[in-house]
């Protein structure tokens, strides 16, 4: 656009420099004939000096180009404008396809993630529950991965009401493949927000420089791995086919009108159009409605048989620490990623990201040498993902010294929320509200004290900070209040809608398996294989002593 007015500028100056520097022409060579005015001669002049009104005005003769010369002149300056424009387009172009590429990497990331979270979670189970732990991750990849196109993305983001999505978007019709922007129409709150700033201007797209179907599908990512997550809270005794249809109905009734709450346009709880949460990745969205599904899902269900009277020790370590590493590894698509483009957004969501992530595993380390003596590799593992999980709602707003501080914080208090977990005998198999659910609420209460415009100039600022980064200068306290209203609205509507389902679905296929399958193995009696290839023995798991 600078470009574009200089050298409309620079034409303007030309066409009004050209008369007085030009060559002197002959008469029959000028565009119009000026004749030169007549002389005042000194007896003409008053007392003063001054010519009377009758005495013509001195001026010298004007000389102007030729009409070639300004055709010439003028096509110069439009093929300049032309090339400018050329050079705008083509780097518009190139940006898009900068910011599509890196997209693209960041949705495979983030779908690397659910297979990771299947090596994390099954390393705890018994080897004779292996392969049903990590179906219980694998199996979303395909029904969500389904679910999504048909209905998922459109009751999570298309324009309706404040609370979900309208159905123009079902079976992905008119998301489309090339159009990077216009297909969100303006809302009501816009205009209230444009007579309060003439230079507002209406959020068209969700992702301006990359298309529509490379955003949706980004977000596919992140409602595959979220159910993923609560499989973690009720492993080694529920009915596989339950578990199925429950996934399909919590994602439809709680995720999708959840995801559009917080991020969509209109959504009552976010920024564009609602209270103005911050949720920069997930930590209401993904890991509180997770983590409290969780919660309710281990109560419903009730403990395994086996708890608390014998515990069992992980299986495979090795197995939760490549989990905790591809998970780390994919965490990058997950949060610098939803910069929804290439940037320094993005940079500081990355940075940031392992900040947190490094922090938190520290302080998991120092705790357990401080109180149990020696460090445990379950516990660096568990402990970066509780700094990542922290960190998932703050990572595009806030500093890297924040982002250390939300790690340390998040850490501490998952490990102790582990421990207030086991003394009530909750069976939540693998933690997952005590990482999850803990963790995303630190998060996003600690996202409204750390915020700054200053990283994010579309975010808030928050307790702490304000645009300049400054302590106390320009901030905005009442940022806390809006992220624990988005906290409380998210617990009680996941929990609530999380505990009907299952009573639901306990009351008409069941829940668990039978109590002798249970200890038998949920391998071999929901699948019909073994994770490590033992010989069937009158088809019950020849693990079964484990």
């Amino acid at each position: 656009m600078l470009p574009r007015l200089i050298i409309n500028a620079l034409l303007v100056l030309c066409l009004l420099l050209v008369p007085l520097t030009g060559p002197a022409l002959a008469q029959d060579e000028y565009l119009e004939e000026v004749p030169a005015a007549e002389q005042v001669e000194p007896s003409d002049l008053g007392e003063e000096g001054v010519a009377p009104e009758t005495a013509p005005v001195i001026s010298a003769p004007a000389v102007f180009a030729t009409k070639d010369e300004i055709q010439k002149l003028t096509a110069e300056l439009e093929a300049a404008k032309s090339a400018v424009l050329a050079a705008e387009k083509a780097s518009a172009t190139a940006q898009e396809s900068a910011d599509t590429t890196f997209m693209l990497i960041c949705a495979a990331l983030v779908l690397l993630m659910t297979p990771g979270l299947a090596f994390f979670y099954c390393g705890f189970v018994r080897s004779r529950n292996v392969l049903n732990t990590m179906m219980m991750s694998f199996i979303l990849m395909a029904l969500v991965g389904v679910t999504w196109v048909l209905w998922g993305y459109s009751l999570s983001f298309a324009p309706g009401l404040p609370i979900i999505g309208g159905l123009k978007w079902l079976f992905f019709n008119g998301v489309s493949h090339a159009q990077t922007t216009g297909y969100l129409p303006p809302m009501a709150y816009e205009t209230a927000l444009k007579a309060s700033n003439p230079e507002y201007s209406e959020l068209a797209s969700y992702a301006p420089t990359v298309p529509h179907q490379v955003y949706a599908i980004y977000q596919a990512m992140f409602a595959i791995i979220t159910p993923a997550l609560i499989s973690g809270a009720i492993v080694e005794r529920i009915n596989f086919r339950a578990y199925c249809l429950f996934i399909v109905l919590w994602s439809s009734i709680v995720y999708y009108p959840l995801a559009h709450m917080v991020w969509a346009k209109g959504g009552i709880l976010g920024l564009y159009g609602g209270i103005g949460a911050l949720d920069f990745a997930g930590g209401t969205v993904v890991h509180i409605a997770s983590g409290i599904s969780a919660l309710v899902a281990a109560l419903v269900i009730k403990p395994r048989k086996t708890y608390p009277h014998q515990l069992s020790v992980p299986h495979n370590v090795p197995f939760i620490l490549l989990g905790a590493g591809l998970l780390w590894f994919g965490w990058f698509g997950f949060n610098a990623g939803s910069a929804l483009a290439s940037g320094s957004i993005a940079t500081a969501a990355f940075v940031n990201t392992n900040t947190s992530a490094a922090g938190a595993a520290m302080m998991w380390v120092i705790l357990e040498w401080v109180l149990r003596k020696k460090p445990t590799a379950v516990g660096i593992a568990t402990g970066a993902v509780a700094g990542l999980v922290g960190i998932t709602p703050a990572a595009g707003f806030v500093t890297p010294l924040s982002a250390l501080l939300i790690g340390f914080i998040t850490a501490f208090c998952c490990f102790f929320a582990i421990s207030i977990k086991n003394k009530l005998q909750i069976d939540d198999a693998l933690d997952t509200y005590p990482v999850h659910g803990v963790g995303g609420t630190i998060g996003a209460i600690l996202t409204g004290v750390f915020a700054t415009k200053m990283v994010n100039p579309y975010g808030a600022n928050g307790l702490l900070f304000g645009d300049s980064g400054q302590l106390f200068q320009g901030s905005d306290p009442a940022q806390v209040w809006r992220q624990i209203i988005a906290i409380v609205v998210t617990y009680v509507f996941a929990g609530v809608v999380t505990f009907v389902l299952l009573k639901v679905i306990d009351a008409t296929i069941g829940l668990r398996i039978k109590s002798t399958l249970e200890v038998q193995g949920m391998d071999i009696n929901e699948h019909g294989e073994e994770g490590y290839g033992q010989e069937f023995i009158s088809g019950i798991s020849s693990t079964m002593g484990e």
